[in-house]
């Protein structure tokens, strides 16, 4: 039961980067559309005066908000598709179908049992207006509902035929078929239960603000702690995107969620601070600070005969985290031959989102320093106060570096380059594995390599990824080879529960994903 309800979780968290993914990009078009309407910026630059330049930011920023206060129906297409494992178009088209039968369906039932709200006092009774119908407020929540079912019913009968007369009723159609009636029962059901829902979120939510700094360094812990299950997306989406990471009305718009809020008020030039809310997506500290310095401590610890190496190594993988955000290749660099310093990671990012609620500090940079330039600077110093940030990540990384080097000492620690003679716990660069790979038959290419390494092909039963990861279900796990995966392809970790995998490879999984494919056969979606 328990490594069930592991794989459940597993493929949830795979399926929500659809929707989530797309949501940065929004974020980083409004931030652009609040440079061009930066009246403080005009003042430098005067080519942001023009009217076209400035109308143009505003129709950026006032068009990607749009996308926030619709988050449902993009949670429920995004999350069908992201779960669907075959015909993940028709899937995607019959969610926006459910969708709209659920929210009518709701809206009619709701208006049958007299418990509609007049719509001049929404505010505060747990109703709101989806796509122009007033429906229970249930937010992202509702997108996820309904897209989890429509992917369980579409993966079950999204290839069921029928013969003769009855033909054009099977496949995606007969899905949307069956999803008619479950759907009306849904929006019956779920319009006695939400209320109760909603109810809890929000004490939830008060329990959380309630516990103040201890509450957030729980968030930031818990966040760094799941990476190895690859489950961390469940811990920062509700806080992002629903009411248990804020609630607030911007411009005559009620927002809910950290990055919903946020991202409205960078586009709305009447707000002169970020809410306090801002603090749950300040998640970047230890990405463009903290494990800098721990790379740097890892270096300095390194055997003299290895540094080369090791630098070739940590280098990457920090520009990596700096830029991008992506954390993985350093973290795994250290969590599994030296856990006690993944722990310690866990509880200074945990503390570094505390220490800027303390101060004050409303800048944010989740993705590396690329976002936090975007989003922060043309907001201006009193609306994120981001120089704090700034000075609160160089004492990060020093803390960082002093105290991985002295754990590294202390009780020597087996991290990259400081290996015992013949054992294969360091990570391997990308020009390593050249290295190796010249030295072998030219058919031998990085997807066989893979392929071998989980068991060949027979064993391998479904391929898949997300932003770093290639995540595989096999028949038998025992099978999997995680030396060869690491000394031969360059992997940065290999996480095994069950008969799921999880290969690190970091931003180039994409394209390692379609080699497996293509020697495995397949067609990647």
């Amino acid at each position: 039961m328990k490594q069930k309800i592991m794989d459940s979780l597993q493929k949830f968290s795979k399926g929500m980067f659809v929707p989530v993914l797309i949501l940065p990009i929004a974020g980083i078009i409004i931030a652009f559309g609040n440079i061009l309407t930066n009246a403080r910026l005009a003042e430098y630059i005067p080519f942001l005066k023009n009217d076209i330049v400035n109308g143009f930011g505003k129709m950026l920023s006032g068009s990607l908000v749009s996308i926030l206060i619709n988050l449902g129906i993009i949670f429920c297409v995004g999350l069908s598709i992201g779960l669907a494992r075959k015909k993940k178009a028709e899937a995607g088209f019959t969610s926006l179908l459910v969708f709209l039968v659920f929210i009518n369906a709701m809206k009619i039932f709701l208006d049958i049992t007299k418990r509609l709200v007049p719509q001049d006092q929404l505010r505060g009774s747990g109703q709101a207006m989806v796509l122009g119908i007033q429906v229970l407020d249930m937010g992202v929540f509702l997108g996820i509902i309904l897209g989890v079912v429509v992917a369980l019913i579409h993966n079950k009968y999204c290839e069921k035929e029928f013969n003769g007369a009855f033909q054009i009723y099977g496949g995606s159609r007969l899905v949307f078929i069956i999803l008619i009636p479950v759907t009306v029962i849904l929006a019956v059901i779920l319009s006695y239960i939400w209320p109760v829902v909603q109810n809890g979120i929000s004490s939830l939510g008060n329990f959380i603000n309630a516990s103040g700094n201890f509450g957030i360094f729980i968030y930031g812990a818990l966040e760094r702690l799941l990476i190895p299950t690859g489950l961390h997306h469940l811990i920062y989406t509700p806080f992002l995107y629903t009411s248990l990471g804020g609630v607030a009305e911007i411009g005559g718009q009620v927002f809910e969620g950290a990055r919903n809020i946020y991202f409205a008020e960078m586009a709305d030039p009447s707000v002169t601070q970020l809410s306090a809310s801002v603090i749950w997506d300040a998640r970047g500290l230890a990405k463009m600070f903290g494990l800098v310095g721990a790379c740097l401590a890892m270096y300095q610890t390194t055997l003299p005969k290895n540094k080369a190496k090791i630098k070739a190594l940590l280098i990457p993988a920090a520009v990596t985290s700096i830029l991008a955000g992506v954390t993985e290749p350093i973290e795994f660099s250290f969590m599994f031959v030296a856990p006690i310093l993944f722990v310690i990671h866990s509880i200074l990012s945990g503390l570094s989102m505390v220490v800027l609620n303390v101060f004050g500090v409303r800048a944010i940079g989740p993705n590396g320093i690329i976002d936090f330039l975007l989003y922060n600077l043309p907001l201006g110093i009193e609306k994120t106060g981001w120089p704090m940030y700034l000075l609160i990540g160089v004492g990060d990384f020093i803390i960082y570096y002093l105290l991985f080097k002295f754990l590294i000492k202390k009780f020597k620690l087996k991290t990259p380059g400081r290996e015992d003679e013949g054992e294969e716990t360091k990570l391997y660069t990308k020009s390593d594995y050249k290295e190796k790979k010249n030295g072998e038959k030219a058919n031998n290419n990085l997807a066989s390599i893979i392929v071998k390494a989980l068991g060949g092909k027979e064993n391998i039963e479904k391929v898949d990824n997300c932003y770093t990861r290639l995540r595989l279900i096999v028949k038998d796990s025992s099978l999997v080879d995680q030396v060869i995966l690491k000394s031969e392809t360059a992997a940065n970790g290999v996480i095994i529960k069950g008969q799921n995998v999880q290969v690190v490879y970091g931003l180039k999984v994409t394209g390692i994903r379609k080699e497996v494919d293509d020697e495995l056969g397949l067609i990647s979606e």
